[in-house]
């Protein structure tokens, strides 16, 4: 991936942005989703951080990696030496346990990327222990959701995180199949639309 000047989804996030990414009842794609955000959150000079609760397994560093994603990977592996790390295309991705004590750890994390985005996603039980944990406190929430089917729920939660003071963005639909393999290797092309621009503005703006 070439390390030159890349022209952002949006315009450059400010320092230290964190946002939640996780599903609303049965809908599938929020990781895809995550990894789209990640990917418009990083620059060639400054990488986003995806750190994960719900994969499961260890990630595989990618076949090619901007500078900062693998100097990204550097210094977290230094202070997180027992996780699954690894650099891939845009931003560097870091999977902890889907459980309190992997929340916990997201507070470890952060300060590696104060200068940059973090997206962090969680499976819905880990949304509220994510909230009530006072290191970090999340600027927006990415909610993968499917209406009409789930327009309550997701009306519900998204009053609740605004209630916070938290902006919160919905995603109708997952992302193409081709977008989401992209974007889960770090790799989304040069001005992508993978997501809605509006969307990705709201979030990192």
């Amino acid at each position: 991936m070439r390390n030159s000047a890349r022209s952002p989804l949006v315009s450059r996030p400010q320092a230290g942005r964190t946002v939640f990414v996780t599903g609303v009842g049965t809908a599938t794609g929020s990781w895809a989703a995550a990894a789209a955000l990640a990917c418009a959150g990083s620059e060639s000079d400054r990488a986003g951080l995806l750190i994960d609760l719900g994969a499961g397994r260890n990630p595989r560093p990618s076949l090619i990696a901007t500078a900062a994603a693998r100097e990204l990977e550097e210094r977290l592996a230094t202070h997180l030496p027992k996780t699954g790390l690894a650099s891939r295309g845009w931003f560097c991705h870091l999977v902890l346990p889907p459980d309190p004590n992997g929340v916990e750890q997201i507070a470890a994390a952060l300060p590696a990327v104060r200068d940059s985005t973090a997206v962090i996603h969680l499976p819905p039980r880990l949304v509220q222990p994510a909230l009530d944990e006072p290191r970090f406190r999340p600027s927006a929430a990415f909610l993968r959701a499917d209406l009409p089917e789930n327009r309550a729920l997701t009306a519900l939660a998204a009053r609740e995180l605004m209630e916070r003071g938290i902006r919160v963005a919905v995603l109708k639909r997952p992302l193409g199949w081709l977008a989401g393999r992209a974007a889960l290797l770090g790799a989304l092309p040069t001005g992508s639309q993978a997501l809605p621009p509006r969307l990705t503005e709201r979030l990192l703006r």
